[in-house]
């Protein structure tokens, strides 16, 4: 199993709606992420948001540039870019570039968008993503493929004699990963030849489907399947003490009650869970999925996913600290056989 993280950065520690704040700033990532790749952690996927309020780094690919400069060994992705929002030769110019500074090291992770408020911001209908998705993809994997000018005339976008400059370092273009959260995307990701991106909140079973599903569609299409091309998101927070873990649980729930809110969604299925320790009777919102506790408590939860076919995860660890990092990489990769690379 390989480990990354899914990551997000906010431009300093003041405002931000509750359960939103960013536990890295702009300030702290770069040496974050560092920390992270002399840990053994294999990659950093940044999330894409924008018109929060609350100071979250929406250019992630600027935040990704700079971070091609200042680690030589960790992937650098992308989860996602929401394709409807953006220019595709702009687009397509600066992955490009950030292939080049990493030396390859670039995974393009891309989605759809879902949030109503961000495409009211951008002036785009949700009933168009589909649309602009498909088109935005498709420009850019034929600019980074072909060497030679062409046209495009899209139902969005219209070129003349274009050039992606500089090309991207990967052949034919960078890894493409898509996120999916149905059978239809993840089949559609496996016949494309798309790698995966999984979602947080998913049980092992449901993960043990999508991943069997995405690997018959992949194979029926004549890709090669190859080790760790599916990433599943996974919440983290290792505690240290029995309060840390009812809080954590607490936190957890409010981050994800302030998602819902603001994306009109439920985002987990939580279990009422009655005598947590230092708890009293009073019951606990608990989110199954998340990756919640002492490291044996997350090395037995990991231990599932590994036996429903998950190899690689991408951690989003909400207290976000260098000691946490540490911690995982001493007390739970050497749990698993390829965890730390």
């Amino acid at each position: 199993m390989k480990f990354g993280l899914m990551t997000d950065v906010s431009a300093g520690e003041s405002g931000g709606a509750k359960g939103f704040a960013s536990a890295q700033t702009l300030q702290t990532f770069g040496d974050y992420i560092c920390a992270a790749e002399d840990l053994g952690f294999a990659s950093t996927f940044l999330v894409e948001h924008h018109f929060t309020g609350n100071g979250q780094v929406s250019s992630s690919l600027s935040v990704l540039a700079y971070l091609a400069g200042r680690t030589s060994t960790m992937r650098l992705g992308t989860a996602v870019v929401v394709l409807p929002w953006h220019n595709p030769v702009l687009l397509a110019e600066q992955i490009a570039t950030i292939d080049q500074l990493s030396n390859g090291r670039f995974d393009f992770g891309v989605g759809k968008g879902y949030r109503p408020h961000e495409f009211a911001g951008f002036g785009i209908t949700q009933d168009e993503a589909a649309q602009r998705y498909e088109e935005v993809l498709s420009f850019c994997k034929r600019a980074w493929s072909d060497r030679s000018r062409f046209d495009h005339r899209g139902q969005h976008y219209s070129f003349d004699d274009v050039i992606i400059d500089p090309p991207a370092f990967q052949s034919p273009h960078p890894p493409i990963w898509v996120g999916a959260t149905s059978e239809a995307s993840t089949v559609r990701a496996g016949r494309d030849g798309h790698r995966l991106l999984l979602d947080q909140i998913a049980a092992p079973e449901l993960l043990a489907l999508r991943i069997k599903q995405y690997k018959e569609a992949a194979i029926e299409a004549g890709f090669e399947v190859a080790p760790q091309c599916v990433g599943v998101n996974r919440a983290l927070h290792l505690v240290n003490n029995d309060e840390e873990l009812r809080q954590a649980h607490i936190d957890r729930a409010a981050k994800l009650d302030a998602l819902g809110a603001q994306t009109g969604k439920k985002w987990a299925s939580f279990s009422e869970r009655e005598g947590l320790p230092t708890g009293g009777t009073d019951d606990v919102v608990v989110d199954e999925a998340a990756l919640i506790g002492y490291p044996e408590d997350v090395v037995e939860k990991l231990k599932v996913l590994e036996s429903h076919g998950v190899d690689y995860v991408l951690l989003a660890d909400f207290s976000a600290n260098k000691d946490s990092l540490r911690r995982f990489s001493e007390e739970v990769m050497p749990h698993f056989s390829e965890g730390a690379q």
